[in-house]
């Protein structure tokens, strides 16, 4: 607790960037107590020879060892469609509660008939710890957190208030970048637009922490953290005079443009999964699908 204000420390937040995915994961800790957060993990994927690795999910355990920290949460903020969560390899390493948003169940019951998932599949939520509630309390030691749904991207798109930082998921990215596609099933731009407004109306100094960076065209160096004040008055998509019908025809146009995300197939099966593979088959293997001619 600080002497001064009597508040809990400021959350201590370290990133850590997957090249091959432009993702960023986070560890967030409470100095006062030592727990921590681990928001968005990454299990390495070499598509091509359908293996996976735990490189950069070691590179976190590593980190929590090394500061020494008790992992209370892990956090996802959707169901990611351009990386596997290694949730549950973190989960068996370093404990802590697997959660997400309580709509995972609309994204669980869509994709699980895109890819006939079958009766065994769950379409509740169940293979998580916990699904929040919109606007529902929690605790990262004695920093105090919220759960803010903000759809649009997907159905379940959770972002995350701990202290004064918000993790948004793929809501938005960085100011001269814009805001994320709304193109898969069950993303609505109109509702991008309104949950982008929600976040807006956060305090100007709230920093705000990206999932991803693409780089914008002439910039050179990967960057992960912003303000509301930051965005509202620069976000090339979004900024403050752009009306929601501008908004929403700007997002149509461009995600018709946009070309599927080359890991989309096998992250929503793992994902919607909480990071769990597809159970094996007889032969003891896991294999992922490959729908054809839906998408």
């Amino acid at each position: 607790m600080s002497a001064i204000s009597g508040q809990p420390a400021p959350a201590v937040i370290q990133a850590f960037f997957d090249q091959a995915s432009s993702t960023y994961s986070y560890v967030v800790s409470d100095p006062a107590s030592a727990q921590c957060a681990i928001i968005d993990s990454v299990l390495d994927y070499d598509a091509a020879a359908g293996r996976t690795a735990y490189d950069s999910a070691d590179r976190l355990i590593a980190y929590v060892r090394e500061q020494g920290l008790s992992v209370q949460w892990l956090l996802e903020t959707h169901v990611h469609a351009d990386h596997l969560s290694a949730a549950p390899y973190l989960k068996a390493a370093l404990g802590g509660q697997l959660a997400i948003g309580e709509q995972i169940c609309v994204v669980q019951n869509t994709f699980g008939k895109l890819f006939n998932a079958g009766s065994e599949f769950a379409v509740d939520g169940r293979q998580f710890d916990q699904l929040f509630k919109d606007g529902e309390a929690f605790q990262i030691g004695t920093i105090p957190a919220r759960a803010l749904h903000t759809p649009g991207h997907t159905p379940a798109c959770m972002s995350y208030l701990i202290g004064d930082a918000a993790f948004v998921g793929d809501t938005l990215f960085m100011p001269d970048y814009g805001t994320a596609r709304c193109d898969f099933p069950g993303g609505d731009a109109r509702t991008l637009y309104r949950s982008i407004a929600r976040l807006f109306a956060l305090a100007d100094s709230t920093r705000l922490f990206m999932c991803h960076d693409y780089l914008a065209p002439g910039r050179q160096q990967h960057c992960y953290q912003t303000t509301v004040a930051e965005q509202r008055a620069h976000n090339v998509h979004v900024h403050q005079g752009i009306g929601e019908d501008a908004f929403v025809a700007m997002r149509q146009a461009r995600d018709a443009s946009l070309e599927m995300p080359a890991l989309m197939l096998p992250a929503v099966q793992v994902n919607m999964r909480a990071g769990h593979l597809p159970p094996a088959e007889d032969n003891g293997v896991c294999y992922l699908k490959v729908p054809l001619n839906v998408l």
